[in-house]
């Protein structure tokens, strides 16, 4: 969703299914462990046969004495990837320490992202929405904005929604599919537009139908009646 992938190329924070052998690790900073060769590029992933897996690794700060559990099952949200799944807790072997890891498989396209699990709160790994939020979720929708100024450039918008949408919060990319379906209702949207809107709003559906025990078919339905009478 954060970008395209080409042949042997993907963009860091995107990770395929597979395991990984030990690989290299970079204080802070994420990195890919490549089966096989065992080869790591610092802060970037690295495709093997169409399967790549990212590592975060631990940052050098103390750790603190709070840390979100997740269990094998449970449903945690990834910065702009997601709902993901856990698929299973595992140890690895990074560079000769002992390491555990949360194995999340993203449900929207099957990414595979390995989390340190005393690493979760840097990363933003977080539980579900609570469903006693979502209605503020609709209400940041429903508030009346101005439409984004023809002077203020796309590259500078484009930064700005993509800073709301990896903070990994529901908030932060309502107001980007909000913003972005009262401009697509006075234009049409450009390619990049069209790409961040729709980021957003699977970000958004795929969330708010998990957290509510519904259907996508029926979250779209009622996010389209927050914008019925501008969209009459």
């Amino acid at each position: 969703m954060a970008g395209k992938t080409g042949a042997g190329k993907t963009r860091t924070g995107k990770a395929g299914a597979g395991k990984p052998a030990a690989g290299k690790s970079a204080a802070g900073k994420a990195v890919a462990v490549k089966a096989v060769a065992a080869k790591t590029v610092a802060g970037k992933a690295v495709t093997v046969k169409a399967v790549t897996v990212k590592a975060v690794t631990e940052k050098t700060r103390p750790t603190s004495p709070k840390l979100r559990k997740f269990r094998v099952g449970d449903l945690a949200v990834y910065p702009a990837h997601g709902v993901g799944q856990i698929q299973a807790v595992e140890t690895r072997v990074v560079n000769g320490e002992h390491h555990d890891f949360y194995i999340l498989k993203v449900l929207e396209n099957g990414m595979v992202i390995m989390i340190p699990t005393r690493n979760v709160e840097s990363v933003g790994l977080r539980c579900l929405i609570d469903v006693k939020e979502i209605p503020k979720v609709y209400a940041v929708m429903k508030t009346k904005r101005e439409v984004l100024a023809d002077n203020q450039t796309w590259n500078r918008r484009y930064r700005e929604y993509m800073e709301k949408i990896k903070t990994g919060s529901l908030y932060d990319v309502a107001e980007v599919f909000r913003d972005l379906f009262r401009l697509k209702l006075t234009k049409d949207l450009s390619f990049g537009e069209r790409k961040l809107y729709d980021t957003a709003q699977v970000l958004l559906v795929k969330e708010l139908s998990k957290a509510k025990k519904t259907d996508e078919k029926t979250i779209i339905l009622e996010i389209e009646s927050l914008f019925a009478s501008e969209a009459a």
